[in-house]
């Protein structure tokens, strides 16, 4: 038997090998025992060495699959995420989207038309308005876009793919179109309330001083509103108010009275507070001939012969002409609305026409005082379509006419816009409107108590208007009015007073106004007073 102590050993190595064959033990027993793969569909730069492999993204099998998520993907933005796997960016943008709409239907539904109204009329909220529509529309087409290359299939054909950006482009199209159009209207708008209600522009002095946004009427039972047709042609000097009507709207139930008063009425009354009355106790007197007599003379001689009488005012000619319809007709008038006639024909051509019947031949140029014949007539025949040139005559022609005929046809005139103005036709003509109301339209209406005037207005919408004219009878003429009469018929018409138990009817003589508008009329209700026969 050896001994193993004397059992010979094997020879020593060198150091070398020895810490050679170290090394090579260290790597063999760190080498995984198969080759790594990065599992499919996984992004790359997955750490080695199998700790962490990402989920593979799902994508769609089939162009339907891919058509339907990428629809739903744009109708839901964040769903075409979370369904390829970014369930954290998926979430974001879907709680995002939530979030907006939420908000937006509180703002229109939550907070009521005059939250809405204040938007509408703010300059500056409007424009944030558009930048964040404009912004909203590219985060969304961005979404719409990333989501669709997230979910198409792999593997797919060319005309699959062609597909896909087919209906993506489609999609964005789609959307942009209204996007672009409540953008541009926003600023549109913007630009109109700045030029129309801007109170910088709009400093009166003879507006209510105890209205606040809060209490847009100061307590009053009615607001009136003096409506101005003016006649700035370019054979005129300034502007001449040749259509004078008082729009008298009770602030609680809406229902509204119009007074019209011919252009030539002389001697109009200023009331006894007013500076004026002291110029002119016996009513309103100009210089040089008789036409500088009359009501529609106010608004240009009165600034020029008393300028800053009634104190600081951006518009002197219609705080004068407030006080001169104020006095004659015995009622307060808290603000003016003015069209320039001069644009109007801009107006009617951006609406695309108005349809009016004609009754009787009206004149298209022409001077009666010069004896200079018309160059053309209006047919008469039952709804004629008027562009901007012609309904202007419509509404201006005088020849062969006296301006009782005038203001009949300037009702009709107003009747036939209204019409024309549904809500498609003033979308579509928006801008065209915004750019010719904000040369041709004038108020001292603040620009804080428009959204209550407007809710005002679709109460007047709602409700019947009775119409009174002071034309030439044997109870009012217009060259030596009776005031106590005119006043008697608007306190009446505003408050009618109770008829005693047995007491007669008040008479009246009366047309209504859809029949003075038909063809063709025939008047036969008491809708509209012709005060005086």
């Amino acid at each position: 038997m050896t001994d193993p102590a004397t059992e010979p050993s094997d020879p020593p190595r060198p150091s070398g090998v020895r810490r050679a064959a170290r090394s090579a033990s260290r790597r063999a027993s760190t080498r995984p025992s198969t080759p790594w793969r990065r599992a499919p569909g996984a992004r790359r730069g997955t750490p080695r060495g199998g700790r962490r492999v990402l989920r593979p993204r799902r994508r769609t099998r089939s162009v339907p699959g891919m058509l339907g998520m990428t629809v739903l993907g744009a109708a839901v933005p964040g769903s075409g995420y979370l369904f390829a796997g970014r369930r954290a960016l998926g979430a974001l943008v879907l709680l995002g989207y939530l979030a907006l709409l939420g908000g937006g239907l509180y703002y229109v539904a939550g907070r009521g038309t005059r939250e809405a109204l204040e938007l509408a009329f703010d300059p500056a909220r409007l424009r944030l308005a558009a930048a964040v529509v404009a912004i909203g529309f590219l985060t969304w087409a961005f979404v719409v876009v990333t989501s669709h290359r997230l979910v198409r299939p792999r593997q797919r054909r060319r005309w699959q793919t062609a597909l896909g950006h087919t209906l993506v482009v489609g999609l964005c199209l789609a959307v942009a179109a209204p996007t672009y159009y409540t953008a541009r209207n926003s600023l549109a708008q913007a630009d109109v309330v700045a030029g129309v209600l801007d109170d910088s522009d709009n400093e009166s002095a003879t507006t209510p001083e105890d209205v606040t946004p809060e209490d847009p009427w100061g307590g009053q039972d009615r607001v009136n509103v003096l409506l101005l047709g003016g006649d700035g042609g370019e054979d005129r000097t300034g502007v001449r108010t040749d259509t004078i009507m008082v729009l008298s709207i009770n602030t609680s139930s809406g229902r509204s009275a119009l007074f019209s008063l011919p252009r030539n009425m002389m001697d109009a009354q200023f009331p006894e507070s007013s500076p004026l009355h002291d110029l002119y106790p016996d009513g309103f007197g100009g210089y040089g001939d008789d036409a500088t007599y009359m009501l529609n003379a106010v608004y240009k001689t009165v600034p020029e012969l008393h300028p800053g009488v009634l104190g600081k005012s951006d518009n002197e000619g219609a705080d004068a002409l407030k006080q001169a319809v104020a006095g004659s007709l015995g009622i307060p008038i808290h603000y003016y609305l003015l069209v320039n006639l001069r644009g109007f024909e801009q107006i009617v051509d951006a609406m695309g026409g108005v349809t009016v019947n004609i009754n009787e031949p009206v004149a298209i140029n022409g001077n009666t005082d010069l004896g200079i014949p018309p160059t053309g007539y209006l047919d008469p025949g039952p709804d004629q379509r008027l562009d901007g040139f012609h309904a202007l005559w419509f509404a201006r022609g005088r020849w062969g006419s006296d301006d009782y005929e005038r203001m009949e046809r300037q009702r009709c005139m107003v009747d036939a816009i209204i019409e024309e103005a549904n809500p498609l036709n003033l979308f579509r003509r928006y801008q065209e409107l915004a750019a010719a109301g904000e040369d041709v339209v004038y108020t001292d209406i603040p620009r804080d108590l428009a959204p209550a005037f407007v809710e005002l207005a679709l109460k007047v919408k709602d409700q019947p208007l009775r119409s009174v004219v002071f034309r030439n009878s044997e109870k009012f003429f217009s060259g030596d009015p009776d005031f106590d009469y005119v006043q008697t018929t608007v306190e009446n018409t505003l408050r009618p007073p109770k008829r005693k138990p047995g007491a007669p009817a008040i008479e009246r003589e009366a047309v209504k106004p859809v029949d003075v508008c038909a063809y063709a009329p025939e008047g036969d209700e008491d809708v509209t007073t012709t005060a005086g026969e």
